[in-house]
């Protein structure tokens, strides 16, 4: 007797809208649960003995510790570092959205609560849904990729303004003096504002200090979600 086949989604593309349907659906219903959350983007390569690994876990250790939820992709690196920090505070603020990739797909052992995905662009509409701040540490395409998607979002007012970090100058420097010479010096294809809408920091306390004061001041004027 054979065993079934698994249900083939290329060979029935119109089935492919269900699949999606139903990622948005338990993605929506999982992430909405999150009142006061920050989601943490950073390369799956980097090293727990790596500076930037030590400042993720410190960082998402202080975010906890101030009732805050700590959102990841739920993988390697400076993932499995934020996911560690706040598998040191509160339980249940530890959160990896995961998804499958030939090279780095595995949950770190400190994700306390997760979902898996299919596809990268249900997983990031979910990552951003319910985030308080966007924090940014040295990564590779796919941290850049997130970068862009959330700031083009806040740059046109599809999302409100909120903080944007970049932590980690030797590695964010660089990337912000193309944006300033060439997109907006050279070639004028953004504005100045637009260099505003995120903060390049170097520490945790930092980033800390300013994701806290924002959430703070929206509480004061009942925007807090």
């Amino acid at each position: 007797m054979k065993a079934p086949q698994e249900f083939d989604y290329a060979e029935n593309a119109a089935w492919r809208m269900f699949r999606i349907m139903g990622e948005f659906t338990n993605g929506f219903e999982f992430i909405s649960k999150l009142k006061n959350s920050v989601t943490i983007f950073g390369s799956a390569r980097i090293h727990e003995t790596n500076h930037w690994y030590k400042e993720t876990q410190k960082l998402a250790l202080m975010l906890t510790k101030k009732g805050y939820h700590v959102v990841t992709g739920g993988g390697p690196g400076i993932m499995e570092a934020a996911n560690r920090g706040a598998f040191g505070g509160t339980p249940g603020d530890s959160i990896g959205l995961n998804i499958q990739l030939p090279k780095e797909q595995r949950v770190n052992p400190y994700v306390e609560r997760s979902m898996a995905f299919h596809y990268f662009f249900t997983r990031k509409v979910c990552m951003s849904f319910s985030a308080n701040a966007f924090v940014y540490f040295p990564g590779g395409y796919g941290t850049f990729d997130e970068f862009f998607e959330i700031v083009t979002l806040v740059q046109t007012k599809k999302i409100e303004s909120i903080p944007l970090i970049l932590i980690g100058k030797d590695f964010w420097k660089p990337f912000i003096d193309v944006l300033k010479e060439k997109m907006l010096d050279d070639y004028a294809t953004i504005d100045k504002a637009d260099l505003k809408l995120f903060e390049l920091v170097n520490t945790a306390e930092e980033a800390f200090k300013i994701i806290d004061k924002n959430f703070k001041k929206k509480k004061k004027n009942g925007k807090n979600k």
